[in-house]
């Protein structure tokens, strides 16, 4: 049996499992961050399954590169996964990847590339924004001088920053919360480049195809 196939075998036994890990880690952290008067226990378990799931992902990770057999090549041509485990932040994007990995083991995606491209786009903005929005409120609210104080300020916060529209009324003063601010600013121009793109390429396509059908010039 090739590596690639052992590899491809592994992906396939634990894209259900990894999918419920990232759920429930965005769950389990949004209960964690919004329950403030949430028992000490309750606590501890949250904490227990954000712990757990990011041993998942890092047992996932180990395996499939020791199965691939390709090194620090691994890493360059998984560089997501990598940046996932290593930013908590991220780690809810990996619902999109396993629904990714599920549309190819069943054959041919329904949606055409440019649908899949602003549908894959749509849901990571969602999930990055979410997740941005937690880790904004958690970080700022009880600083000093900050502007963010409640949840609903940093969702609008998040919303603004992923358009790259920008409010400057509303901006993080800690320097976790900066940091956070740099990921949603990254995460929000590669989002929309990549909207704009295949909406262009949409485009030249329809054109291209008008141009084809209209009868030539006497």
């Amino acid at each position: 049996m090739t590596d690639e196939s052992r590899q491809a075998r592994w992906e396939s036994r634990t894209e259900a499992l990894l999918a419920v890990a990232s759920l429930l880690y965005l769950t389990s952290y949004a209960v964690q961050v919004l329950a403030s008067g949430l028992p000490r226990a309750w606590r501890d378990v949250c904490l227990a399954v954000l712990c757990a799931a990011w041993a998942l992902f890092a047992v996932d990770y180990a395996v499939r590169w020791r199965l691939s057999g390709q090194g620090l090549r691994f890493v360059r041509g998984h560089w997501l996964d990598t940046v996932v485990l290593v930013l908590p932040l991220l780690r809810p994007l990996r619902v999109v990847h396993v629904y990714e990995a599920v549309q190819r083991r069943h054959g041919r995606p329904r949606l055409t590339l440019h649908a899949r491209v602003v549908t894959y786009a749509g849901l990571s903005a969602l999930l990055l924004g979410f997740t941005g929005a937690l880790a904004v409120y958690q970080h700022e609210h009880a600083a000093q001088g900050a502007t963010i104080r409640t949840f609903g300020d940093a969702v609008w916060w998040t919303a603004a920053t992923l358009s790259t529209v920008g409010y400057g009324d509303v901006a993080p003063v800690t320097p976790v919360g900066r940091l956070v601010a740099v990921g949603v600013m990254l995460g929000g121009l590669a989002l929309l480049g990549a909207v704009t793109g295949s909406f262009s390429s949409w485009l030249l396509q329809v054109f291209a195809r008008e141009d084809e059908k209209r009868p030539p010039e006497r």
